[in-house]
C-alpha cells in the first residue's frame, strides 16, 4: 500500500545528486525555486499542488550550512501549510552533527537543536546517510531511517584490490564498527586502528598502529573528511608502518580549508567519497574518486511511499 503520489523538492544545497534521484525514480522534479531576498532572507515558491502527496524533501545542510539548514527548515513549513500528506526530510549530509553532546562545560549540543528544529518545523520522518553519532536519531520524536554509503564505498574497492593482501583501517577508536562493516564487504578481511590524540578541533595527533599492516594495502575508513588533515597524517603513519599502498574513503567529503591541497600532496593513492556534498569543480582532482548514493536514496523513498522495510537494504 502506497502513501500517495510521491513528489521531490530540494533548496540549493546539492541538486545534481537529487537530479540523479528522480532519474532514478523515474519522476520529474517538483518546481520549486529557492532563492534569495536582498537581505539575504530565504524566498520560497512552490509552483505545484501538494495537497495530499508523499512529499520528500532532499537538502544535504553541508555549506553553507546555515543558509542550506534554512532553506530545508523553510520547505517544510510552506509543504505543511500547503497540506502536503507526509513530509519526509531527506538529508544526505546532516550538518552539526559533531555537536552531539557536550564535552566542556558551557557548550551548545547543536545536534539535538538541529533535530528539535526539523521536527517542529513539519517533518514527519527523516531519512540520513551516516550520520556522524548514532545516538542522533535518538534526539528525533519522528521515525528517522538511517541509511549508509559504506556498501558502496566497499564494493567500489572490488575491482582492483587484492582481499588476500588488504587491511581496513579506522583513523580513530570511534570508527571501529564502520571499519569491520566495510572489512566484512570485502570478504572479511582484517582491521587495524589508528590510536590518536585530538588537542584542538581539526588538529590531530597520530599515536599508535594497534594491528599487522606490515606489507599491505590499507584502506583507511572514516565517515567524515573535513580538512583531511586526520586522513592524510594516518597514510604516512601506515606508510612508516609498512603498508604497501594506502587508500582513503568517506561517506561525506566536506574538505573545507587545506583539504584538497593536503590529499593532492599526501601519500594515499585514490581518496574515495559519495556524493552527499556535492563536489565543486575546483576541487576535482585525480586523486579523489566518487561514487553515487542516488539509487541508495531512491530505494529507500520507494521503500517509505510503499510501507516497505528500509533495513532489508543493508541485509
Amino acid at each position: 500500500m502506497k502513501n500517495g503520489e510521491v513528489i521531490v523538492f530540494t533548496g540549493n544545497s546539492n541538486e545534481v545528486l537529487v537530479d540523479r534521484i528522480c532519474e532514478d525514480l523515474k519522476i520529474k522534479k517538483g518546481s520549486c525555486v529557492v532563492k534569495q531576498f536582498s537581505d539575504g532572507e530565504i524566498s520560497i515558491d512552490i509552483q505545484e499542488t501538494v495537497r495530499g502527496k508523499d512529499v520528500y524533501v532532499i537538502q544535504s545542510t553541508s555549506a553553507p550550512v546555515n543558509d542550506n539548514l534554512m532553506e530545508l527548515l523553510i520547505l517544510i513549513d510552506a509543504l505543511k501549510r500547503a497540506s502536503a500528506g507526509r513530509i519526509n526530510a531527506v538529508i544526505p549530509y546532516y550538518g552539526y552533527a559533531r555537536q552531539d553532546r557536550k564535552v566542556r562545560a558551557r557548550e551548545p549540543i547543536t545536534a539535538k537543536l538541529v533535530a528539535n528544529l526539523i521536527t517542529i518545523s513539519g517533518a514527519d520522518r527523516v531519512m540520513a546517510m551516516d550520520l556522524h553519532a548514532g545516538q542522533i536519531q535518538g534526539y528525533f520524536d519522528i521515525p528517522v531511517d538511517h541509511l549508509t554509503a559504506i556498501p558502496l564505498l566497499a564494493d567500489y574497492f572490488h575491482e582492483f584490490v587484492d582481499p588476500d593482501h588488504l587491511v581496513a583501517v579506522s583513523p580513530d577508536l570511534g570508527g571501529v564498527t564502520r571499519t569491520r562493516n566495510f572489512a566484512e564487504r570485502l570478504h572479511n578481511v582484517p582491521i587495524a586502528i589508528i590510536e590518536k590524540r585530538r588537542p584542538r578541533p581539526n588538529v590531530s595527533e597520530v599515536m599508535n598502529v594497534i594491528g599487522s599492516i606490515e606489507g599491505k594495502d590499507c584502506i583507511l575508513v572514516d565517515d567524515i573528511v573535513d580538512t583531511a588533515g586526520t586522513i592524510c597524517k594516518a597514510a604516512e603513519v601506515l606508510k612508516e608502518y609498512g603498508a604497501r599502498k594506502v587508500y582513503g574513503c568517506a561517506t561525506h567529503g566536506v574538505l573545507s580549508g587545506p583539504a584538497i591541497e593536503r590529499l593532492e600532496n599526501s601519500v594515499l593513492e585514490k581518496f574515495i567519497i559519495s556524493d552527499t556534498i556535492e563536489l565543486k569543480t575546483d576541487q576535482k582532482i585525480d586523486k579523489i574518486e566518487v561514487v553515487s548514493v542516488s539509487k541508495v536514496l531512491a530505494d529507500a523513498i520507494t521503500r517509505v511511499n510503499s510501507n516497505k522495510s528500509v533495513s532489508k537494504m543493508f541485509d
